[in-house]
Protein backbone atom coordinates (compact mmCIF):
# COMPACT_ATOMS: atom_id res chain seq x y z
CA UNK A 1 0.00 0.00 0.00
CA UNK A 2 1.38 3.37 -0.94
CA UNK A 3 1.90 5.84 1.85
CA UNK A 4 2.52 9.56 1.90
CA UNK A 5 4.05 11.18 4.94
CA UNK A 6 3.64 14.88 5.48
CA UNK A 7 6.50 16.54 7.31
CA UNK A 8 5.60 18.65 10.33
CA UNK A 9 5.62 22.43 9.83
CA UNK A 10 8.83 24.36 10.36
CA UNK A 11 7.05 27.45 11.67
CA UNK A 12 4.20 27.69 14.10
CA UNK A 13 2.40 30.49 12.25
CA UNK A 14 2.28 28.97 8.73
CA UNK A 15 2.14 25.15 8.33
CA UNK A 16 4.11 23.77 5.36
CA UNK A 17 3.43 20.47 3.55
CA UNK A 18 6.28 18.36 2.04
CA UNK A 19 5.09 15.09 0.43
CA UNK A 20 7.89 12.50 0.45
CA UNK A 21 8.43 9.91 -2.28
CA UNK A 22 7.03 6.50 -1.46
CA UNK A 23 9.27 3.43 -1.59
CA UNK A 24 6.43 1.45 -3.15
CA UNK A 25 5.52 1.74 -6.79
CA UNK A 26 2.07 0.19 -6.73
CA UNK A 27 -1.23 0.69 -4.86
CA UNK A 28 -2.40 -2.55 -3.35
CA UNK A 29 -5.39 -1.04 -1.58
CA UNK A 30 -7.93 1.69 -2.30
CA UNK A 31 -7.07 3.21 1.03
CA UNK A 32 -4.73 6.18 0.77
CA UNK A 33 -3.14 6.93 4.12
CA UNK A 34 -2.04 10.44 4.88
CA UNK A 35 -0.50 11.41 8.16
CA UNK A 36 -0.61 15.09 8.94
CA UNK A 37 0.78 16.68 12.03
CA UNK A 38 -0.05 20.32 12.59
CA UNK A 39 0.72 22.55 15.51
CA UNK A 40 -1.51 25.55 16.04
CA UNK A 41 -0.60 28.56 18.00
CA UNK A 42 -3.48 29.17 20.35
CA UNK A 43 -4.60 32.80 20.30
CA UNK A 44 -4.90 34.38 23.69
CA UNK A 45 -6.99 37.52 24.27
CA UNK A 46 -4.92 40.55 25.14
CA UNK A 47 -7.65 42.39 26.97
CA UNK A 48 -10.30 44.87 25.88
CA UNK A 49 -10.21 46.54 22.46
CA UNK A 50 -8.05 49.66 22.31
CA UNK A 51 -8.09 52.40 19.69
CA UNK A 52 -4.99 54.22 20.89
CA UNK A 53 -2.46 55.65 18.47
CA UNK A 54 0.82 57.53 18.74
CA UNK A 55 -1.05 60.73 17.88
CA UNK A 56 -4.69 61.72 17.26
CA UNK A 57 -5.90 60.66 13.84
CA UNK A 58 -8.52 62.03 11.48
CA UNK A 59 -11.05 59.30 10.83
CA UNK A 60 -13.95 59.00 8.42
CA UNK A 61 -16.55 56.33 9.13
CA UNK A 62 -19.11 55.25 6.56
CA UNK A 63 -22.24 54.96 8.65
CA UNK A 64 -21.28 54.87 12.29
CA UNK A 65 -24.78 55.49 13.63
CA UNK A 66 -26.09 51.92 13.73
CA UNK A 67 -25.09 48.49 14.98
CA UNK A 68 -21.44 48.31 16.13
CA UNK A 69 -20.64 51.64 14.46
CA UNK A 70 -22.26 53.64 17.27
CA UNK A 71 -19.88 52.08 19.79
CA UNK A 72 -16.77 52.29 17.62
CA UNK A 73 -17.34 55.96 16.86
CA UNK A 74 -17.69 56.76 20.57
CA UNK A 75 -14.58 54.75 21.38
CA UNK A 76 -12.53 56.65 18.81
CA UNK A 77 -13.74 60.00 20.17
CA UNK A 78 -12.87 59.00 23.73
CA UNK A 79 -9.35 58.08 22.57
CA UNK A 80 -8.91 61.62 21.22
CA UNK A 81 -9.37 61.00 17.49
CA UNK A 82 -11.23 63.38 15.17
CA UNK A 83 -14.19 61.40 13.87
CA UNK A 84 -16.40 62.36 10.93
CA UNK A 85 -19.42 60.22 10.09
CA UNK A 86 -20.66 59.89 6.53
CA UNK A 87 -24.31 58.82 6.68
CA UNK A 88 -27.48 59.01 4.60
CA UNK A 89 -29.01 61.28 7.22
CA UNK A 90 -31.79 58.86 8.14
CA UNK A 91 -30.63 58.24 11.72
CA UNK A 92 -29.31 61.06 13.95
CA UNK A 93 -25.78 60.59 15.22
CA UNK A 94 -26.68 62.20 18.54
CA UNK A 95 -29.03 59.43 19.61
CA UNK A 96 -28.81 58.56 23.28
CA UNK A 97 -27.62 54.99 23.75
CA UNK A 98 -28.87 52.73 26.55
CA UNK A 99 -26.83 53.04 29.76
CA UNK A 100 -25.03 56.09 28.34
CA UNK A 101 -24.79 59.09 30.62
CA UNK A 102 -26.00 62.48 29.49
CA UNK A 103 -22.50 63.91 29.79
CA UNK A 104 -20.97 61.20 27.59
CA UNK A 105 -23.67 61.69 24.96
CA UNK A 106 -23.15 65.45 24.98
CA UNK A 107 -19.39 65.04 24.79
CA UNK A 108 -19.66 62.78 21.74
CA UNK A 109 -22.10 65.13 20.01
CA UNK A 110 -19.81 68.12 20.50
CA UNK A 111 -16.62 66.37 19.33
CA UNK A 112 -17.88 64.40 16.33
CA UNK A 113 -18.90 65.68 12.92
CA UNK A 114 -21.20 64.30 10.26
CA UNK A 115 -22.42 64.98 6.76
CA UNK A 116 -25.20 63.31 4.82
CA UNK A 117 -24.74 61.78 1.39
CA UNK A 118 -27.62 60.57 -0.80
CA UNK A 119 -27.69 56.83 -1.27
CA UNK A 120 -26.94 57.22 -4.97
CA UNK A 121 -23.63 58.96 -4.25
CA UNK A 122 -22.47 56.63 -1.51
CA UNK A 123 -20.75 54.16 -3.85
CA UNK A 124 -19.02 56.97 -5.72
CA UNK A 125 -17.67 58.31 -2.45
CA UNK A 126 -16.42 54.91 -1.40
CA UNK A 127 -14.50 54.61 -4.67
CA UNK A 128 -13.17 58.15 -4.48
CA UNK A 129 -9.54 58.32 -3.41
CA UNK A 130 -9.89 61.91 -2.24
CA UNK A 131 -12.80 61.34 0.10
CA UNK A 132 -10.98 62.80 3.10
CA UNK A 133 -9.86 65.94 1.30
CA UNK A 134 -11.79 69.14 0.72
CA UNK A 135 -12.16 68.06 -2.88
CA UNK A 136 -13.84 64.87 -1.74
CA UNK A 137 -16.27 66.74 0.51
CA UNK A 138 -17.02 69.17 -2.30
CA UNK A 139 -17.71 66.20 -4.55
CA UNK A 140 -20.24 64.91 -2.04
CA UNK A 141 -22.11 68.20 -2.18
CA UNK A 142 -22.18 68.50 -5.98
CA UNK A 143 -25.60 68.46 -7.62
CA UNK A 144 -26.37 65.23 -9.46
CA UNK A 145 -25.55 64.99 -13.14
CA UNK A 146 -28.46 64.42 -15.49
CA UNK A 147 -28.48 63.16 -19.05
CA UNK A 148 -31.12 63.71 -21.70
CA UNK A 149 -32.76 60.89 -23.59
CA UNK A 150 -34.40 61.88 -26.88
CA UNK A 151 -36.44 59.49 -29.01
CA UNK A 152 -37.15 61.18 -32.34
CA UNK A 153 -38.78 58.07 -33.79
CA UNK A 154 -41.52 57.79 -31.13
CA UNK A 155 -41.58 61.48 -30.21
CA UNK A 156 -40.59 62.06 -26.58
CA UNK A 157 -37.69 63.16 -24.40
CA UNK A 158 -36.76 63.38 -20.71
CA UNK A 159 -33.78 63.75 -18.41
CA UNK A 160 -32.58 61.01 -16.09
CA UNK A 161 -29.83 60.65 -13.42
CA UNK A 162 -26.50 60.17 -15.14
CA UNK A 163 -25.56 57.02 -13.24
CA UNK A 164 -28.76 55.14 -14.09
CA UNK A 165 -28.37 52.28 -16.54
CA UNK A 166 -30.59 51.23 -19.41
CA UNK A 167 -32.21 47.81 -19.17
CA UNK A 168 -33.36 46.08 -22.33
CA UNK A 169 -36.17 43.60 -22.64
CA UNK A 170 -38.21 45.11 -19.80
CA UNK A 171 -41.40 45.38 -21.89
CA UNK A 172 -41.53 49.18 -21.96
CA UNK A 173 -40.48 51.44 -24.82
CA UNK A 174 -37.46 52.46 -22.72
CA UNK A 175 -36.37 51.48 -19.23
CA UNK A 176 -33.71 52.92 -16.90
CA UNK A 177 -32.94 51.94 -13.32
CA UNK A 178 -30.70 52.98 -10.46
CA UNK A 179 -27.74 50.56 -10.24
CA UNK A 180 -27.72 50.71 -6.42
CA UNK A 181 -31.42 50.94 -5.55
CA UNK A 182 -32.80 48.11 -7.64
CA UNK A 183 -36.46 49.03 -7.03
CA UNK A 184 -35.95 52.59 -8.30
CA UNK A 185 -36.50 52.96 -12.04
CA UNK A 186 -38.31 54.77 -14.82
CA UNK A 187 -40.04 53.55 -17.94
CA UNK A 188 -42.04 54.94 -20.85
CA UNK A 189 -45.35 53.52 -22.07
CA UNK A 190 -47.03 54.56 -25.33
CA UNK A 191 -50.55 53.72 -26.43
CA UNK A 192 -51.03 51.94 -29.73
CA UNK A 193 -51.36 54.40 -32.63
CA UNK A 194 -53.90 52.13 -34.34
CA UNK A 195 -56.24 51.90 -31.34
CA UNK A 196 -56.00 55.39 -29.83
CA UNK A 197 -56.98 58.76 -31.21
CA UNK A 198 -56.12 61.12 -28.35
CA UNK A 199 -56.30 64.84 -29.04
CA UNK A 200 -55.34 66.07 -25.57
CA UNK A 201 -54.57 64.67 -22.15
CA UNK A 202 -57.93 66.11 -21.14
CA UNK A 203 -59.51 63.19 -23.01
CA UNK A 204 -58.77 61.24 -19.81
CA UNK A 205 -60.99 63.61 -17.85
CA UNK A 206 -59.80 65.91 -15.06
CA UNK A 207 -56.55 65.00 -13.22
CA UNK A 208 -58.48 63.27 -10.44
CA UNK A 209 -60.16 60.90 -12.91
CA UNK A 210 -56.85 60.28 -14.66
CA UNK A 211 -55.33 59.41 -11.28
CA UNK A 212 -57.95 56.72 -10.68
CA UNK A 213 -57.29 55.23 -14.11
CA UNK A 214 -53.54 55.19 -13.49
CA UNK A 215 -54.01 53.47 -10.14
CA UNK A 216 -56.36 50.89 -11.64
CA UNK A 217 -53.82 50.15 -14.37
CA UNK A 218 -51.05 49.64 -11.80
CA UNK A 219 -53.20 47.28 -9.73
CA UNK A 220 -54.09 45.29 -12.84
CA UNK A 221 -50.43 44.88 -13.74
CA UNK A 222 -49.47 43.92 -10.18
CA UNK A 223 -52.31 41.44 -9.77
CA UNK A 224 -51.12 38.33 -7.92
CA UNK A 225 -52.54 34.83 -7.89
CA UNK A 226 -50.76 33.93 -4.65
CA UNK A 227 -52.93 33.10 -1.69
CA UNK A 228 -52.76 35.45 1.26
CA UNK A 229 -51.68 38.52 -0.74
CA UNK A 230 -53.38 41.81 -0.03
CA UNK A 231 -52.73 45.18 -1.70
CA UNK A 232 -53.43 48.64 -0.32
CA UNK A 233 -53.39 51.50 -2.82
CA UNK A 234 -54.05 55.23 -2.61
CA UNK A 235 -53.89 58.17 -4.98
CA UNK A 236 -51.66 60.63 -3.12
CA UNK A 237 -51.91 63.61 -5.46
CA UNK A 238 -52.93 64.69 -8.95
CA UNK A 239 -52.10 67.91 -10.78
CA UNK A 240 -51.83 69.46 -14.21
CA UNK A 241 -49.34 71.91 -15.68
CA UNK A 242 -48.56 73.59 -18.96
CA UNK A 243 -44.89 73.11 -19.82
CA UNK A 244 -42.65 75.42 -21.80
CA UNK A 245 -43.65 73.60 -25.00
CA UNK A 246 -47.23 74.83 -24.53
CA UNK A 247 -48.63 71.34 -23.96
CA UNK A 248 -50.74 70.22 -21.02
CA UNK A 249 -49.40 67.41 -18.81
CA UNK A 250 -50.97 65.51 -15.92
CA UNK A 251 -48.93 64.33 -12.94
CA UNK A 252 -50.18 61.50 -10.72
CA UNK A 253 -48.67 60.05 -7.54
CA UNK A 254 -49.87 56.80 -6.00
CA UNK A 255 -48.72 54.56 -3.18
CA UNK A 256 -49.12 50.78 -3.25
CA UNK A 257 -48.38 48.43 -0.36
CA UNK A 258 -48.29 44.67 -0.68
CA UNK A 259 -48.97 42.42 2.29
CA UNK A 260 -48.51 38.66 2.30
CA UNK A 261 -48.63 35.80 4.77
CA UNK A 262 -46.52 32.69 4.79
CA UNK A 263 -48.40 29.51 4.04
CA UNK A 264 -47.28 27.82 7.24
CA UNK A 265 -48.25 24.21 7.71
CA UNK A 266 -50.65 23.37 10.53
CA UNK A 267 -51.66 27.03 10.83
CA UNK A 268 -55.19 28.07 10.01
CA UNK A 269 -55.52 30.89 7.44
CA UNK A 270 -57.05 33.25 10.00
CA UNK A 271 -54.07 32.67 12.32
CA UNK A 272 -51.33 33.38 9.79
CA UNK A 273 -49.30 36.55 10.32
CA UNK A 274 -49.58 39.06 7.47
CA UNK A 275 -46.40 41.04 6.81
CA UNK A 276 -45.56 44.01 4.62
CA UNK A 277 -43.48 42.68 1.71
CA UNK A 278 -43.01 45.96 -0.19
CA UNK A 279 -44.09 49.61 -0.07
CA UNK A 280 -43.55 51.75 -3.18
CA UNK A 281 -44.41 55.12 -4.61
CA UNK A 282 -45.29 55.47 -8.27
CA UNK A 283 -45.16 58.77 -10.12
CA UNK A 284 -46.64 59.18 -13.57
CA UNK A 285 -46.55 62.02 -16.09
CA UNK A 286 -49.15 61.85 -18.85
CA UNK A 287 -48.96 63.69 -22.17
CA UNK A 288 -50.64 63.45 -25.56
CA UNK A 289 -49.10 63.95 -29.01
CA UNK A 290 -49.32 62.21 -32.39
CA UNK A 291 -52.79 60.94 -31.34
CA UNK A 292 -51.09 58.79 -28.71
CA UNK A 293 -50.99 58.78 -24.91
CA UNK A 294 -47.48 58.86 -23.43
CA UNK A 295 -46.89 57.90 -19.80
CA UNK A 296 -43.57 58.40 -18.06
CA UNK A 297 -43.46 56.13 -14.99
CA UNK A 298 -41.14 56.39 -12.02
CA UNK A 299 -40.96 53.91 -9.18
CA UNK A 300 -39.13 54.17 -5.87
CA UNK A 301 -39.33 52.48 -2.46
CA UNK A 302 -41.32 54.62 -0.07
CA UNK A 303 -38.55 54.61 2.55
CA UNK A 304 -36.11 56.39 0.20
CA UNK A 305 -38.59 58.69 -1.53
CA UNK A 306 -37.77 61.79 0.52
CA UNK A 307 -34.07 61.28 -0.13
CA UNK A 308 -34.62 60.91 -3.88
CA UNK A 309 -37.58 63.26 -4.29
CA UNK A 310 -35.78 66.26 -5.79
CA UNK A 311 -34.15 64.11 -8.48
CA UNK A 312 -37.41 62.35 -9.30
CA UNK A 313 -39.27 65.67 -9.55
CA UNK A 314 -36.64 66.92 -11.95
CA UNK A 315 -37.15 63.89 -14.17
CA UNK A 316 -40.91 64.43 -14.12
CA UNK A 317 -40.65 68.11 -15.02
CA UNK A 318 -38.30 67.36 -17.92
CA UNK A 319 -40.71 65.04 -19.72
CA UNK A 320 -41.85 66.29 -23.15
CA UNK A 321 -43.85 64.76 -25.99
CA UNK A 322 -42.90 65.87 -29.50
CA UNK A 323 -44.54 65.74 -32.89
CA UNK A 324 -43.18 63.01 -35.12
CA UNK A 325 -42.03 64.18 -38.53
CA UNK A 326 -41.72 61.40 -41.10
Amino acid sequence: MAKMVVAPPQHHNQPSFSPLASSLSEFSSPTFLTQIQLKRKVWQPKGSFSATASSPKKMLMMGGNRFTGVFLSRLFVKEGHQVTLCTRGEVPITQHLPDESDSDCADFSSKSKAFAVPRRKAMSLILSSCILSKVGLAFAQQPPVFREYVDTFDGYSFKYPGNWIQVRGAGADIFFRDPYILDENLSLEISSPSSSQYKSVEDLGPPQEAGKKVLKQYLTEFMSTRLGVRREANVLSTSSRVADDGKLYYQVEVNIKSYASNNELAVMPQDRVVRLEWDRRYLSVLGVENNQLYELRLQTPENVFQEEESDLRRVMDSFRVNQIVR
